[in-house]
């Protein structure tokens, strides 16, 4: 009797081999589909109906939005780094998409997990040691199968799915798209060969050419370093940075095309689009600036970035990453405000800071005036500087 497994489906190119394959191999397939953003209504029919079309056992799709945001999106502002200082983690959706097939295999009474990820991506890491924190489960993953015996994988996996009568889409021909609540990556084609990425290497920002005229304002408000409302609207998280990304894209803003250190240690290059998650981390940092400490403000960075490295290298569950958690979470205590951006396109400023906590000194103002002498402000510079000042005078 066939066993059951459950695959963590998107529709795409790799997951849609899965499905054949897998039956082939002798196993009942159901898929589930964990929908943290980005295709819409259309694109979740279109998702069900492929998996149909495939002749899975069962499918389901779960709403991944508001986890997304709780377990990742609310960290990340709160840390404030890219990986390498650039790439801003789209993918740490894969997290919660383990979490739902995780919860479907124990509805169904498996232990078998199947991914598309390939042997020589990040993703890979991600999925497994995701999965190795929550228990023991066998993990099945067919690309890395097939890799050995088919060195393009991408051109004998589309070949594979058209002998058995099921269509590939162009684009998915061409790249390798994951889009999410947090923003779109592509990879593949063109990107992969260092050269200058095509017209079909793009998500949602609009062209230079199709920017709009008037520039664009909004205002998000933050209390203990969450967004909780825009434009004077409260909105759950999820739909908060959904509505970003479609103000913020129509400027083209977010895209940036990021080469970078893999977790394999293969250099990985991407094409990717945030304009929700890089309005976020703009209006955060301003208030950020604003009402922390400069102890804080300094120390602050060394923490995310070690945050950032643990997620982007699949250590999703470390106790380290809790721990680090932890931290930001208390430096958040105080980050209450509210943030105007502007855009006239491409870039996003924080052009305005409204905070009772901002760290005003009552009679004095950076470069205009001051409610201390001459006399002071001498000796601070005096004893401040004297290390530097007394090596220059014994070293003379």
């Amino acid at each position: 009797m066939a066993q059951d497994i459950v695959l963590a489906f998107s529709g795409g190119l790799d997951t849609s081999f899965c499905v054949p394959y897998l039956k082939e191999q002798g196993w009942n397939v159901h898929t589930v589909f964990a929908d943290t953003g980005g295709v819409g209504a259309a694109g979740r029919a279109a998702i069900e109906a492929r998996a149909a079309e495939l002749g899975v056992a069962s499918h389901v799709t779960v709403d991944g939005g508001p986890a997304l945001w709780d377990g990742f999106v609310k960290p990340f502002v709160w840390a404030g780094e890219g990986y390498q200082g650039q790439y801003p983690l789209l993918v740490s959706d894969r997290y919660l998409i383990v979490d739902a097939t995780l919860a479907r295999a124990r509805d169904l009474g498996t232990d078998a997990i199947a991914h598309g990820c390939t042997g020589m991506g990040n993703d890979q890491v991600r999925f497994d040691l995701a999965v190795k924190a929550s228990g023991d489960y066998r993990i099945v993953a067919p690309i890395r199968e097939i890799q050995k015996q088919h060195t393009q994988t991408r051109a004998w996996e589309q070949a594979y799915l058209e002998q058995r009568g099921f269509g590939v889409q162009a684009r998915q021909k061409a790249y390798t798209i994951n889009e999410n609540l947090l923003g779109i990556t592509l990879s593949g084609g063109e990107i992969d060969r260092w050269e200058v990425p095509g017209e079909g290497a793009r998500g949602w920002c609009a062209r230079r050419e199709q920017w709009p005229a008037e520039p664009l304002q909004a205002t998000l408000r933050f209390v203990a370093g969450e967004a909780l409302a825009l434009d004077g609207k409260e909105l759950p998280g999820a739909q908060l940075l959904a509505q970003l990304n479609t103000m913020f894209a129509q400027y083209g803003v977010g895209r940036g095309l990021y080469t970078g250190d893999t977790t394999i240690g293969l250099k990985g290059r991407i094409v990717f689009e945030a304009p929700g998650l890089t309005a976020l981390l703009v209006a955060h940092r301003a208030l950020e600036e604003a009402v922390l400490t400069r102890q804080q403000n300094r120390f602050k960075p060394d923490v995310a970035r070690k945050w950032v490295e643990l997620v982007y290298e699949g250590f999703f569950h470390d106790p380290l990453k809790t721990d680090l958690e932890a931290f930001l979470a208390s430096s958040q205590r105080v980050v209450n405000g509210e943030v105007v951006l502007l855009t006239r396109g491409g870039r996003v400023d924080a052009v305005a800071v409204r905070s009772p906590h901002i760290l005003n000194a009552e009679g004095a103002t950076y470069a205009q005036s001051a409610d201390w002498g001459v006399a002071e402000a001498e000796g601070f510079i005096q004893l401040f500087g004297m290390s530097s000042t007394l090596w220059a005078k014994v070293n003379r």
